[in-house]
């Protein structure tokens, strides 16, 4: 039987992952839920990641700085350095194909701060679009790191920004053609847009939250989207979970009209569609208002969007009624449907 596009299935992953890590050096190792690996490093923390970009076409260098950016400054840390492999299709690419993405490299990790300092290019018959797979490194003090796995009972759920981000600008971009027929053109211009604004790097939201106090941890929402990110999170510190459906389906901020209108257009659950730029946060309950009232300050739109139980409460999705159906985790991402 072959598997589905996305994500290896979290029981799958699981039972492939090695039970024990040999080096003393390493502080988190290859587990569910966390965004990044981390290694001791004299005094501080050596944060490091790897994430391929394999929906988008359009601006992909733009995305792998931010997506692989996220999961650094989801540990606390702040992303340093990056290496690339840029796998390119043997009967599509120009020097000018090249030249653009190199340029979409530089002008992102310029904007972050991040030094390109490595990597390998090489085209090949083994794909048929641009892959571009990106490794990051960042560092954080020892005494700053944050896990997905130190989420506690009774902790705040919140989530920046909102769902389907990523997706939108996805769907405007791979699609523009079919929506030019059924939208207007600032209507597409703003879901394009949505790559920068509200933009699918978390490094400002994981810095604020951080800087006001009372995060437990954070949580970078990719593939399978915020109902998949929640339940990842809750998984990895081995916690129960409600998620109010309410607070994000009927939430204008988190879910506005232009995602939706997307989503509704092509059939895609909005809980479970790819969602870099949104992070969920886990904190304390007493302070949850006020990192988000922090973020909303500087622009970042965030609501508390559910609560973390003893896990034996197990891991719920409910709606306005307090009717709650299980979580849904979405293996393959909504998005695949488009491809």
């Amino acid at each position: 039987m072959n598997l589905p596009v996305g994500k290896l299935k979290h029981d799958f992953l699981k039972e492939l992952l090695p039970t024990h890590n040999r080096s003393t050096s390493v502080v988190v190792g290859p587990q569910l839920g966390e965004d990044a690996a981390v290694i001791k490093l004299g005094g501080n923390y050596l944060v490091a990641t790897s994430d391929p970009i394999t929906f988008a076409t359009e601006d992909i260098g733009w995305y792998v700085v931010c997506v692989n950016g996220n999961d650094i400054a989801a540990m606390g840390a702040v992303p340093k350095w990056l290496l690339v492999t840029l796998l390119l299709p043997e009967d599509a690419t120009t020097p000018a194909m090249v030249r653009d993405i190199m340029k979409q490299l530089t002008q992102a990790c310029a904007a972050f701060d991040i030094t390109l300092c490595g990597g390998h290019t090489e085209v090949t018959p083994a794909v048929t679009q641009p892959v571009v797979v990106g490794q990051m490194m960042g560092i954080t003090h020892k005494n700053s790191l944050f896990t997905s796995a130190d989420a506690r009972v009774g902790d705040a759920l919140i989530l920046t920004k909102g769902l389907g981000i990523e997706a939108t600008t996805i769907i405007a971009r791979e699609r523009e053609e079919q929506l030019r027929e059924k939208c207007d053109a600032p209507f597409l211009e703003q879901a394009k847009n949505y790559l920068v604004d509200p933009g699918i790097s978390v490094l400002k939201d994981a810095q604020i939250a951080i800087a006001t106090g009372g995060v437990h941890a954070m949580h970078d929402v990719t593939e399978g989207g915020v109902s998949t990110a929640a339940y990842e999170l809750a998984t990895a510190a081995e916690l129960g979970v409600i998620v109010y459906s309410d607070k994000l389906l009927d939430s204008p901020i988190l879910y506005g009209n232009i995602t939706r209108t997307l989503c509704d257009m092509f059939g895609l659950n909005p809980l479970g569609v790819i969602s870099s730029g949104a992070m969920l946060i886990a904190s304390e309950p007493e302070k949850a208002e006020t990192i988000c009232q922090a973020l909303g300050k500087s622009g970042i739109n965030a609501d508390i969007i559910g609560e973390f139980l003893p896990s034996e409460h197990g891991l719920w999705l409910e709606d306005a009624t307090s009717t709650r159906q299980p979580l849904p985790v979405f293996e393959t991402d909504e998005i695949a449907k488009l491809f």
